[in-house]
C-alpha cells in the first residue's frame, strides 16, 4: 500500500466513485443489503446502491443511525467502512468492504483504526463486528485492531473496547 489511508464521509461528491469501485471490484451482496432486482450490477441494483448509501448521509444522529465513510488512499476511493449505533449505549457495529485490488495490503486494518478513532471521538466505548469463520481477511483485520473474537459455529463476533489500551503495531 502506498499512501496513508484516509476516511471521508460518504456524500454526493464521492458516491459515484464508490459505486464505480463496487461495480468493478465487488459483488452487490458484499456492499449493500439484498434487493429484489436482476442479478449482477443491473440498473436497479445501481440505483439501490445509491439509495442505500444516501441513508447514511445524516450520520450517527440520522434516521439510519449510521455513519459511512469512503476509504481513500492517495485520493482514490477503494471501498467503504461504516459504523451503526446499536441498542447498547456507547456501542456501534462496524462493517467494511474493499475492492478486490485493495485487499491484503493493510488498507482494511488502517481504515478500521481510523474508524475506531472516529467512534471514540463520537463518545462510543465499544465497537462490534460480525463475520464468518471463512472470512480470513476480516478476522485478520479484527485481530490486528485488538478485537476479542468469539466463535459460535460458523459465526464470529468481534468486540473492540475503546477504553482498553490499543494494541501496538
Amino acid at each position: 500500500m502506498t499512501g496513508a489511508v484516509r476516511l471521508e464521509p460518504v456524500g454526493e461528491r464521492n458516491l459515484e466513485p464508490l459505486l464505480s469501485v463496487a461495480v468493478a471490484e465487488a459483488e452487490p451482496d458484499d456492499v449493500m443489503p439484498p434487493v429484489d432486482a436482476p442479478a449482477g450490477w443491473s440498473h436497479a441494483r445501481r440505483q439501490a446502491f445509491r439509495d442505500y448509501y444516501r441513508t447514511g448521509f445524516a450520520g450517527l444522529a440520522g434516521p439510519s443511525r449510521t455513519a459511512m465513510y469512503a476509504v481513500l488512499v492517495s485520493g482514490e476511493v477503494l471501498g467503504m467502512i461504516r459504523m451503526t449505533r446499536r441498542a447498547e449505549p456507547g456501542t456501534v457495529e462496524a462493517g467494511v468492504w474493499l475492492g478486490r485490488s485493495a485487499r491484503g495490503q493493510g488498507v482494511g486494518a488502517a481504515a478500521l483504526r481510523e474508524l475506531l478513532n472516529l467512534a471514540a471521538a463520537a463518545g462510543m466505548h465499544t465497537v462490534v463486528a460480525e463475520t464468518t469463520r471463512d472470512n480470513a481477511g476480516a478476522i485478520s483485520v479484527l485481530r490486528k485492531c485488538g478485537a476479542k473474537l468469539v466463535e459460535d459455529g460458523d459465526a464470529v463476533r468481534a468486540e473492540i473496547s475503546l477504553d482498553a489500551t490499543p494494541p501496538t503495531f
